[in-house]
């Protein structure tokens, strides 16, 4: 019998996780994976529901491969992930093509539920409210879908942070984090498998541990400290950081660790303190400046990334001048910039005074613009200079070129360096030298094998 899946996993490296979780338990049940949809017995689509862009993007998605069943009546078409959890039962009347949902507390289930529909199968849906909260530990399977030199790893689910704007609490639920022990289990089992960057994450991985005081669990810095001294991974990442839990603790060991890389990605959403009070997060006066000089002081090469939403309920021309004033006097290495998405059931839905959305366009195309020129101007700094780089393998832009990643540079997010001269494979880590700067990218050539005497600018 045909067991092949096609899988296409939407939203981000969390989601990536599940999806390859999934994958690991029906490959233990004889399911592997395929290229094309039209080759495959069970579509799966692991959903975002986050923002309305990314339920948009997840129906396209459905609907494209529900064309693909027309042709193929047999194949299952299986939808996962938050956009079930948020909408429920909503979406099998919307949805008719779809033959079974799960949503993000269940998925495990998906074998026993695809045998269990048999051959002529009514569309289903889990029972969203019945399973205990999800908490992945190292004992699962997981069949790993990134390049072989380079994983995620998931350390907590859910979040108590309860921002307004923000659907993830009521999604995935409350904070749950994996014992420092599991975390170092599966760290060791990658570092085996010869994987050079680990990314770890989490929806706020400054969290990590808090709930679990008085159980034996511990804090970042104390988990941070076992993976260094357990594995020999070279480059271990961390996304994301809440910025009023990042203390100096935190930042000296990022100092002082080498393998723990400098970058720090901070999701500030904005810096006015009348806009951060109505998204119900921290908003006390200079608190985010105070940080970015703790940073600079204590790792005077640090890589800051950070996310703003523009257009929030009641935001002024003040406001985003304030945001204009931080990106310039502070520099940062990336900023990302998303125009707000009123989200039904959120606590921001029922503010007032909402920006409309030409305002909303025009100041994001002007912070972007502001950015594009503060990036430029820092990766024309590292011209000249030699840098560590871990290979990814030939360009997806040309196979003219190679293509690879700095320390400063996050997989999926970032900008990267194409490589023009030299020669390497997929997963190497090697000293290039940077010739040429653009706002997002850089291009350079390779001098020889990472080591003590590359620099990172």
């Amino acid at each position: 019998m045909n067991k092949n899946v096609f899988v296409v996993s939407l939203g981000c490296p969390k989601n990536l996780v599940d999806s390859e979780v999934m994958l690991g338990i029906m490959a233990d049940a004889g399911y592997q994976t395929c290229a094309e949809p039209e080759e495959a017995q069970v579509i799966l689509v692991n959903t975002c529901g986050f923002v309305q862009s990314a339920v948009e993007e997840a129906v396209d998605e459905i609907l494209r491969l529900a064309e693909v069943k027309v042709q193929q009546p047999d194949i299952r078409l299986v939808v996962t992930g938050c956009l079930v959890q948020r909408y429920g039962k909503d979406l099998m009347r919307e949805l008719p093509e779809v033959d079974l949902f799960l949503g993000t507390e269940n998925f495990t289930e998906i074998v026993a539920r695809l045998e269990a529909m048999g051959k002529t199968p009514k569309p289903a849906m889990a029972d969203l409210g019945g399973a205990p909260p999800f908490l992945m530990t190292s004992a699962m399977p997981r069949l790993i879908s990134t390049p072989p030199h380079r994983a995620y790893l998931k350390i907590t689910e859910g979040c108590s942070n309860v921002c307004s704007y923000c659907m993830i609490p009521s999604i995935r639920g409350r904070l749950r984090s994996r014992t420092m022990d599991d975390v170092v289990a599966e760290a060791c089992r990658l570092d085996r498998r010869g994987v050079k960057e680990l990314t770890l994450i989490g929806q706020d991985l400054t969290a990590y541990g808090l709930d679990l005081v008085g159980t034996g669990g511990g804090r970042l810095t104390d988990l941070l400290d076992l993976l260094v001294r357990e594995t020999e991974i070279p480059w271990l990442r961390m996304l994301y950081l809440y910025p009023q839990r990042i203390n100096d603790v935190l930042l000296q060991m990022l100092a002082e660790q080498e393998r723990i890389l400098p970058y720090l990605d901070i999701p500030m959403q904005h810096v006015s303190p009348a806009v951060l009070r109505a998204m119900n997060r921290p908003s006390t006066a200079g608190a985010l400046d105070d940080l970015m000089r703790r940073i600079r002081t204590l790792i005077p090469l640090a890589t800051i990334r950070t996310t703003f939403i523009v257009g929030f309920p009641g935001e002024t021309e003040d406001d985003v001048c304030l945001l204009e004033e931080f990106m310039l006097t502070h520099r940062l290495d990336h900023v990302g910039v998303f125009a707000y998405s009123t989200e039904e059931g959120s606590a921001a839905a029922r503010l007032t005074d909402h920006c409309p959305e030409e305002v909303k366009e025009e100041r994001l195309q002007r912070l972007m613009a502001l950015q594009a020129k503060i990036s430029l101007a820092k990766n024309q700094e590292r011209v000249g200079t030699i840098e560590p780089v871990l290979v990814e393998g030939v360009s997806g832009e040309t196979d003219l070129l190679l293509e690879g990643r700095l320390r400063s540079q996050a997989p999926d997010i970032d900008g990267c360096v194409y490589i023009n001269a030299g020669e390497c494979s997929a997963g190497d880590l090697v000293r290039v030298l940077i010739t040429e700067a653009h706002p997002y990218d850089l291009v350079g050539e390779i001098v020889g094998a990472a080591g003590d005497d590359a620099q990172e600018g």
